[in-house]
């Protein structure tokens, strides 16, 4: 079985969203290994002197347990486009370290920066982020994710966006999108233009 990762973001020495991250490692490891115990990865996580100012992301690679945690400095990636990619038997409901499905659908992406993965006729995900639409009035996002994302969780429980069924002919009620994940925070992602997706 695939090694299982979180990546976090680290802001100024603080660890964003970390109760989130803590419920899907803990939830991986009982579903996948039978852990009684619980992580707590605040406890877990030795932050070094050198990455306390700016931002970062702290990637944590477990199974059982915590196997290595590893910081880099972040610099986001800017999309601009999307291309619509069909996949009906992919499964991505783990963050795997093993991507290879995703980076094999990504490398279909020709001239867009970042593709939207449609399986069975729903939007779902990128080829790493939740997804959100905006329809003029409020914020929405697939009900039928590949992967619950932090991020998304967080959105969702405290009301800034809802959930629902979004189907590729939907699209077009939509004004703009925006990716979400741990390191891509809803406000400061950039907005990306709905005539910007396509096939």
């Amino acid at each position: 079985m695939s090694l299982l990762f979180e990546t976090i973001r680290l802001q100024d020495g603080i660890l964003q969203n970390i109760e989130y991250h803590n419920i899907r490692l803990n939830h991986s490891r009982k579903s996948l290994y039978k852990s009684p115990d619980e992580i707590d990865l605040e406890q877990v996580i030795q932050i070094p002197s050198t990455c306390r100012q700016g931002l970062y992301k702290c990637r944590v690679t477990y199974s059982k347990e915590v196997k290595s945690i590893d910081f880099e400095p972040y610099l986001p990636h800017v999309v601009k486009s999307l291309r619509l990619i069909e996949d009906n038997t992919i499964l991505y409901n783990y963050k795997y370290t093993n991507r290879g499905s995703l980076n094999k659908l990504l490398t279909k992406r020709e001239r867009f920066d970042e593709i939207i993965i449609v399986k069975k006729g729903y939007i779902t995900d990128t080829s790493y982020s939740n997804i959100v639409f905006f329809d003029g009035t409020k914020w929405l996002t697939p009900s039928t994710p590949l992967l619950h994302g932090t991020m998304r969780s967080f959105l969702l429980e405290n009301n800034l966006i809802s959930e629902m069924p979004i189907k590729v002919a939907d699209l077009k009620q939509f004004q703009k999108a925006r990716l979400i994940n741990a390191m891509n925070p809803f406000e400061a992602g950039k907005d990306i233009k709905i005539e910007k997706i396509g096939y």
